[in-house]
């Protein structure tokens, strides 16, 4: 039976990271999609905090993650009703006809 060892976390995370900036520079139209991509970057990263932590034996790392964790909850709810709020007043999420703000 084989364990896992750092290196495999931290190849995980860094194939996460790796699809989710491809992903933010292959789609340009929708924006749930480029928010997604920006929640899986923390995530990978959080894998790596973890990792570290775990292997080390120390517990900053996992509170690190934490608020990490709870700041990505506040800016996806944020960015949810930033998003409702333009669909209604424009009809549509596609990025390239959201380039001008009025404030």
């Amino acid at each position: 039976m084989s364990t896992l060892s750092l290196s495999h976390f931290l190849i995980l995370g860094a194939i996460l990271f790796t699809l989710s900036f491809a992903g933010i520079f292959l789609n340009r139209k929708n924006l749930i999609v480029l928010l997604m991509c920006i929640e899986l970057m923390l995530l990978a990263v959080n894998i790596n905090f973890i990792a570290f932590s775990h292997f080390s034996g120390d517990m900053a790392g996992q509170v690190f993650v934490f608020f990490i964790l709870t700041v990505a909850a506040a800016e996806a709810a944020i960015g949810l009703a930033i998003l409702v709020v333009l669909f209604r007043n424009r009809d549509t999420i596609n990025v390239a006809e959201l380039d001008d703000l009025k404030g």
